[in-house]
């Protein structure tokens, strides 16, 4: 009875283990926002430079990606992102508000 389910079980867990690759690496990068991943995967689908060997692995996975960004909404919507590259950006967003107020000296 056991024989039967074991290849089922096998092809489900290898599903979920490589499912949602755009959204795990989007949230373990830093970056910010909602949906993350997919708009990654839409960025990598659209973008020139993408390797046409590799779109369809990432067409293939957008949906998952899409299921696993749903899934991390609630983290997305109270996540305060603390890392250097997110502090860095947002001293440039100011220093860059504060030259359009008072330009620097020449």
């Amino acid at each position: 009875m056991m024989k039967s389910y074991l290849p089922t079980i096998l092809l489900g867990s290898g599903l979920l283990t490589v499912s949602g690759c755009s959204s795990v690496m989007t949230h373990t990068g830093g970056q910010e926002g909602y949906y993350p991943g997919t708009r990654a995967s839409y960025e990598m689908l659209v973008d020139g430079e993408t390797s046409w060997g590799y779109k369809p692995f990432v067409a293939l996975d957008m949906p998952f990606t899409a299921v696993m960004d749903t899934v991390l909404l609630p983290w997305d919507m109270f996540r305060n992102d603390k890392s250097l590259k997110s502090q860095v950006e947002a001293s440039e967003r100011k220093n860059l508000a504060t030259n359009q107020a008072i330009p620097p000296v020449q």
